[in-house]
């Protein structure tokens, strides 16, 4: 696999579906329709079949857990050119936007912060800022606290003013549901919780973060360019055209 493949592969070990079954090297996952990330196909390497045939197995495999046939693929990669060419489509409806920019930095302790701190286990605090209205499901708290993964917070009084979720995988420290209260937002305590969840990662024997971001989140884009962090590549998420994705078991 190329850089890219091979780091899409570090973000999904941070980020463990409920249900993952290998396809050649392409990865099947399920996690109760919690993101797109943990409920479609990761679509790298060789699928081990004729990517029409893949993707036949992508279907099969989405209408047997009740869940939409999705390719998670890295922009312009061969297999995105051949899921395209069998038909797909971009998914432009996927509400938290369909193609991502994945950007990474290196790692700098950071100074201790007031208030900052990464915990080994969540609090109220801390679910209550990292999932949004109506995802609050088992699905969707093991997939938030699957693997090696510190709990960010800031605590302004007794109030968790801030929360962000940062998963290890080898080498690597994975950010990912950064949140601020919005009452306390503007007072640079996403930069302040960046900051102790890195230093969390140097402890952890990380030596670089990773993130993706919706490449329309200009906010979260401008954060994270002033943090260090670049771009690395993109990928996006494509579906079936309208009645193309038949369950073949049915």
């Amino acid at each position: 696999m190329n850089a890219p493949e091979a780091l899409e592969i570090v973000c999904s070990r941070a980020w463990p579906p409920l249900v993952e079954e290998p396809l050649g090297d392409w990865r099947l996952r399920w996690a109760g329709g919690f993101t797109g990330r943990a409920n479609s196909v990761l679509a790298v390497g060789d699928a081990g079949r004729p990517v029409p045939e893949a993707l036949d197995a992508v279907c099969d495999f989405a209408h047997g857990r009740g869940i939409p046939p999705m390719t998670q693929v890295v922009r312009d990669s061969p297999n995105e050119r051949a899921i395209a060419a069998a038909g797909w489509v971009s998914a432009t409806g996927h509400g938290a936007g369909h193609e991502v920019v994945v950007l990474t930095a290196p790692l700098a302790r950071a100074p201790a912060a007031p208030g900052a701190a990464v915990l080994d286990e969540p609090v109220p605090g801390w679910w209550e800022l990292t999932l949004g209205p109506g995802e609050d499901t088992p699905a969707a708290r093991q997939v938030l606290t699957g693997g090696k993964v510190g709990y960010g917070v800031v605590v302004a009084g007794d109030v968790t003013a801030a929360a962000v979720r940062g998963a290890l995988v080898d080498d690597r420290l994975h950010v990912g549901r950064l949140a601020v209260r919005p009452e306390y937002r503007r007072r640079g305590l996403a930069s302040l919780l960046m900051g102790a969840l890195h230093t969390w990662g140097l402890e952890h024997g990380a030596g670089r973060a990773v993130l993706q971001v919706a490449e329309g989140n200009a906010g979260a884009l401008a954060l994270y360019a002033g943090l260090g962090y670049a771009p690395h590549h993109r990928y996006r998420y494509w579906v079936p055209a309208p009645g193309s994705c038949e369950d073949s078991t049915s």
